[in-house]
């Protein structure tokens, strides 16, 4: 199954408006709504909070691995399978929760991508030269929600299951009548890449590479498909927040939970890291290329990537694009592995939905 980004999605849910909506905004352009005037939506305003702590954070070794596909569920992407060594660094222990983020929200009155308008001067950089203006009552402050059906769908129409909501955020998850009370402890998201750029510059930590987080994941085991080996999900007790049943219609909710659970709900990996697979993808910090693996093959190994000077995929040429990993609480095999520890998404870095989320490293 391919990975879509955020534009891919919203092209099937708009098809009578092929760029109604395409993508969130920029987070540096402010709206001109008077309630906006003094929040932060750009990164350069963000300041360090001075906590070093590294309190929720685990030691990773570091050390060389074999990064790439471990079974016939691997895509082209996943390959050549490659040695890379890593330094070692401190990862938190799950992703960032409601609470985490809502202290660095109170804290810098910042502006997530999802809670402003789009900016059409932007939007149109990522879309085919020509594409004609929506109309402006079409670019409003919204974001991507899971909305699954109540029967099968054809697995190729994503908006059978993805609605545009307008008022849809991180504090309003499922739209504007939602909240998070008493979801302190469960995964942020409607969060976009540069959204958690900004949390970790005030938390004082970054993004994982995507060869860390792929270490990390595999938690010391050698060339295994899953953080906690080779047993698929759907085997033996719960392992993972994933989508058990027909997808999307029918989650029979074996692992206990319908869609989103909270943070350290199932056993951690041999590093002691919780929800390495499925809950939410986990953005990295490298920009996505479908060849970069190819780039970097070597003999000799390649020590601490840092992902591609740039990116590429051939599916959507115009949009720059980040990898995330991990997998979600929607991934089943019949539509998306995503729980593989070699399973690569992309995603628009100023994007964000009800499925992806982020964690944090620092040295």
């Amino acid at each position: 199954m391919k990975n879509y980004t955020l534009i891919n999605l919203i092209v099937a849910i708009c098809l009578c408006s092929f760029l109604s909506f395409c993508t969130q905004n920029k987070k540096s352009v402010h709206t001109s709504d008077d309630d906006l005037d003094s929040k932060i939506t750009s990164l350069n305003d963000i300041t360090f909070s001075g906590d070093t702590s590294k309190t929720e954070m685990v030691y990773i070794p570091g050390g060389r691995f074999m990064m790439g596909g471990d079974n016939e569920q691997a895509s082209k992407d996943e390959y050549p399978k490659h040695q890379v060594a890593v330094n070692t660094f401190w990862m938190d222990e799950h992703e960032v929760t409601n609470a985490q983020f809502a202290k660095f929200v109170e804290a810098t009155g910042y502006l997530t991508t999802a809670e402003q308008k789009p900016d059409w001067e932007q939007l149109k950089k990522q879309l085919p030269p020509g594409t004609p203006k929506p109309d402006e009552s079409q670019l409003v402050a919204a974001s991507l929600v899971f909305t699954p059906p109540s029967e099968k769908v054809n697995l190729n129409d994503y908006s059978q299951w993805w609605s545009w909501v307008p008022g849809a955020s991180w504090k309003h998850p499922k739209g504007p009548e939602s909240d998070i009370k008493g979801k302190e402890n469960y995964p942020v998201v409607h969060i976009s890449w540069d959204d958690a750029m900004a949390y970790c510059k005030w938390a004082g930590k970054r993004l994982p590479t995507e060869a860390e987080w792929e270490f990390a994941a595999r938690g010391g085991l050698i060339n295994n498909i899953y953080p906690w080996g080779n047993e698929h999900v759907n085997k033996g007790k719960p392992k993972a927040n994933s989508w058990e049943g027909s997808f999307p219609d029918n989650n029979t909710a074996v692992d206990g939970f319908k869609e989103l659970a909270p943070v350290k709900s199932f056993a951690a990996n041999g590093y002691k890291l919780y929800d390495m697979a499925g809950n939410v993808w986990e953005l990295c910090s490298d920009w996505y290329r479908d060849d970069y693996y190819q780039t970097i093959n070597s003999p000799n190994g390649i020590k601490n990537p840092q992902g591609p000077a740039d990116s590429h995929d051939p599916d959507e040429p115009y949009v720059p694009k980040k990898v995330a990993r991990g997998g979600s609480f929607m991934c089943n095999d019949s539509y998306c592995s995503g729980y593989r520890v070699a399973r690569r998404m992309k995603t628009s870095h100023d994007s964000g939905m009800s499925n992806m989320g982020f964690r944090c490293v620092r040295q």
